[in-house]
């Protein structure tokens, strides 16, 4: 969904900060707006666990979109280093996106949110999304309600599933970025490094293949990273759990499940990266992790103790 730049134009450049409650549908936005996948997407709440910037291309504007981890109300402390790098998003940001589940509507999550976006110094613009799954007679409430609490600066109505609106939000975003140069090369897609990549791809398909407790009790380290003289890499992952029936549970019987979790992993960053790659994964068991200042710092977040 890019678009050549003019010549003729003087470039423009700005942040913006995709935000909402869990399970909003953000990353499902930016990889639409994006038109490829840099966020991992999955059915489950709290996917995105770090800042993931996204570089997209619209005439002479270069877009830096900025998917948060959903904001909810933490109790470990990796629940607080992701929601700080969720309001640290919108700090940064020269615009802030609210995304809001049409079908859910205000929900106590959402209005915490909006309270917290009050305090910001630029009026951020509302994003009803899945708008394809309710009536649009039920729209207009709803916009007035959240309205009602904060007056957005705009108000878009889009299903980023589907695609529905997603285009001519992405003009009007285009047309709010500030002039100045460009943050990062044209064919740029994401800030995300290659080791990165690997960890959040392996732990999407952890996401997507298990159940219960397990996914949200799994964090993913690229251990290492081999670039081969054919081409190729060999990459090494390991998975930490929080318990040993975590462990089981990913393991599978005779190995069966991280067989298929990194089968389909490989082949996802074969797609991505457009070359052979080798993956390896071990499982480890290690209670506590998402406690431990190393372990959130390897996610890319800030430790907030």
């Amino acid at each position: 969904m890019s678009d050549p730049t003019p010549s003729q134009e003087p470039t423009r450049c700005g942040i913006v900060a995709v935000l909402g409650a869990p399970n909003a549908g953000k990353s499902t936005l930016v990889n639409r707006i994006a038109g490829a996948k840099v966020t991992i997407v999955s059915p489950k709440p709290q996917t995105t666990r770090m800042r993931i910037r996204a570089v997209v291309m619209q005439g002479a504007a270069q877009i830096v979109l900025t998917d948060t981890p959903g904001i909810f109300q933490p109790r470990r402390r990796l629940d607080r280093a992701m929601v700080a790098a969720a309001w640290g998003g919108a700090q940064d940001a020269d615009l802030a996106l609210l995304i809001v589940d049409a079908k859910l509507g205000l929900t106590d999550a959402v209005r915490k949110i909006i309270g917290g976006l009050a305090k910001a110094a630029r009026a951020p613009w509302l994003v009803l999304n899945k708008t394809d799954s309710i009536t649009p007679d039920s729209l207009l409430p709803l916009i007035a309600e959240v309205n009602a609490l904060l007056p957005f600066a705009e108000t878009w109505m889009v299903s980023a599933t589907k695609g529905d609106g997603v285009p001519k939000l992405l003009e009007a975003i285009a047309a709010k970025m500030p002039p100045g140069p460009w943050l990062f090369p044209e064919d740029d897609l994401s800030d995300l490094p290659e080791r990165m990549l690997a960890a959040e791809t392996v732990r999407e398909q952890i996401l997507r293949q298990t159940h219960e407790e397990v996914p949200h009790h799994a964090t993913v380290e690229t251990e290492s990273w081999v670039d081969r003289p054919d081409g190729s890499a060999r990459v090494d992952c390991t998975i930490y759990v929080g318990r040993a029936g975590q462990k089981a549970i990913l393991i599978g019987d005779h190995g069966a499940r991280i067989k298929e979790i990194g089968s389909r992993a490989r082949a996802e960053l074969e797609t991505m990266l457009e070359r052979r790659i080798h993956l390896f994964l071990n499982v480890k068991e290690r209670s506590g992790w998402d406690e431990e200042k190393a372990r959130i710092r390897a996610l890319g977040l800030e430790d907030l103790g």
